[in-house]
């Protein structure tokens, strides 16, 4: 789990600033230890679903399995993208992946702490629309599409 520190540090300041809020945070490798919201440095994943599904908002950078877990239990997402030139990934992809699917009901992208802050409250205050939850299992069509092509291989 790569390190994120602006986001870590981000969400802590929240939770100084708004101390009747239950925070939490899984940080990784971040240097950053939060000093006003509890944290762990890793959960194991029956705990880290069972937070996602008892949360009222699920803040994350814009990774795949983020959006899919928020998508699957119909959680309001909260996303930060990582940036290459402030060293938080090797690649631009989030900024990428948060353009194609921060469209989506449910999920929202910011991308200053600034906006992260004001869209925390906010979310809280009057949560996102959310859509249908999206399957964990592919679907019969893709099944069949792949089979599909590895026989034709």
């Amino acid at each position: 789990m790569l390190p994120f520190e602006r986001l870590v540090r981000a969400v802590d300041e929240w939770a100084r600033d708004n101390p009747a809020q239950e925070v939490f945070l899984q940080i990784g490798e971040t240097e950053y230890e939060p000093r006003y919201a509890p944290f762990a440095r890793m959960v194991a994943m029956t705990e880290y679903r069972r937070r996602l599904r008892e949360c009222d908002l699920f803040v994350a950078h814009v990774g795949m399995g983020s959006i899919l877990q928020a998508l699957e239990d119909r959680k309001q997402m909260l996303m930060l993208p990582r940036h290459r030139e402030w060293g938080e990934h090797t690649t631009d992809h989030q900024i990428h992946t948060a353009e194609r699917f921060g469209h989506l009901p449910g999920l929202r992208v910011v991308d200053t702490v600034e906006d992260l802050h004001r869209e925390m409250g906010a979310l809280l205050q009057v949560p996102l629309a959310m859509g249908d939850a999206i399957s964990n299992q592919a679907s019969p069509d893709l099944l069949a599409g792949v089979r599909n092509f590895l026989d034709g291989v």
